[in-house]
């Protein structure tokens, strides 16, 4: 939770017809942060946005922004600018007019209008290109001339529509940085809507992951990537390894956990309470998992056997598939190339033991 609220999401739902879009979100967002609405295609999580922004009403629930409540405050009039994927920037203007627009109605000097513009077209680190036109621009350069329209109003909170969908890979990695950046610079809360988990990772102060027009979980990217509380949550974010379980006993500070693939293993207590008999998922991230050999340093916890059944291979790592005996889904292990142990491990059907800690297993319940 953010010291003070910037951004307060109270109660919200939205329904059209009988589909419930959202479902009764609370959310805190905190002034200066950077958040994330992640999830998957029809999660909800569009419609929260364009609510913020006053596109749409809330069925229920009250949204306040700064202190004020903008349940009938027309979009017009919210401290909010929005920027879109397909950055609806106009192609008759130049860059220069292009940034200008919102401006124009405020009827600045020209001279404090140029400046204005001059100062943002800077932030964007687009000097010069003033004259040019749309279509002699790349994608990215587009991508920061729509943010530079939407910031040169100052708005209290900027709002983005998975704006970085349109680019490729390596121009989208650069940009996640860029706009990271940028953010810190201006100061300005951003919210930011995306279905892509890296983009969520790599760019937010605090994310918070929805399904079904709820919000499941809501912490910072390292929280919820390492210590999801639901099995929907682990699944999402990265690759997971996930089982049924159910609780054997308690010993100490671990859980003794019984599962049809890996057999009886431990798990440490961490947050979550369990009673005995409880089903539950059992957790394991690959890179958390080890091919165990002669010459392994590391003591276990916890062990299975099985046969490489196949393998991806990335250049920097590889992902190993393991075949379970009674299991219809493979044991997902990653492996780092650290001199060529990656592409070693990447050849030949094999038997190998797989190795994990107790720290590293993760109890979840089954949202």
């Amino acid at each position: 939770m953010p010291e003070s609220s910037f951004i307060s999401i109270q109660g919200v739902s939205k329904h059209f017809g009988s589909i419930v879009a959202v479902d009764s979100v609370d959310l805190e967002i905190g002034k200066g942060e950077f958040f994330a609405l992640l999830g998957p295609s029809g999660c909800g999580k569009t419609t929260l946005l364009r609510m913020l922004a006053g596109f749409e009403i809330p069925s229920q629930g009250e949204i306040n922004i700064d202190g004020e409540q903008m349940s009938t405050v027309p979009p017009y009039q919210r401290p909010v600018n929005m920027v879109f994927q397909n950055y609806a920037i106009f192609p008759h203007l130049n860059v220069f007019q292009n940034i200008a627009f919102g401006l124009r109605k405020d009827r600045l000097p020209a001279d404090e209008l140029e400046k204005r513009v001059s100062d943002v077209l800077s932030l964007i680190k687009m000097e010069g290109f003033g004259e040019r036109k749309p279509d002699e621009l790349s994608g990215g350069q587009r991508q920061r001339v729509a943010l530079a329209r939407a910031l040169i109003k100052k708005p209290k909170v900027l709002l983005l529509d998975e704006p970085l969908g349109a680019l490729d890979k390596n121009l989208r990695e650069q940009m996640q940085l860029e706009l990271r950046q940028l953010q810190k610079i201006v100061g300005v809360t951003f919210v930011f809507v995306t279905h892509d988990q890296e983009e969520a990772l790599t760019m937010s102060d605090r994310i918070a992951v929805m399904s079904a027009g709820k919000v499941l979980e809501v912490g910072s990217p390292e929280d919820l990537y390492e210590h999801p509380q639901t099995r929907f949550v682990a699944d999402f974010l990265g690759t997971m390894n996930v089982f049924d379980g159910h609780i054997h006993a308690r010993d100490g500070d671990s859980y003794i956990v019984d599962t049809r693939e890996l057999g009886r293993i431990s798990a440490r207590i961490e947050s979550q309470d369990f009673s005995k008999g409880e089903k539950m998922s059992v957790a394991l991230r690959p890179e958390n998992l080890q091919i165990v050999n002669s010459q392994s340093m590391t003591v276990m916890d916890g062990s299975i056997s099985g046969v490489m059944s196949n393998t991806a291979y990335f250049g920097n790592s590889a992902q190993i598939y393991v075949e379970l005996e009674g299991s219809d889904q493979p044991l997902v292990v990653s492996i780092q190339n650290l001199e060529g142990a990656a592409s070693k491990a990447a050849h030949g059907n094999r038997e190998v033991t797989i190795g994990w800690s107790k720290s590293s297993v993760l109890l979840l319940k089954d949202a």
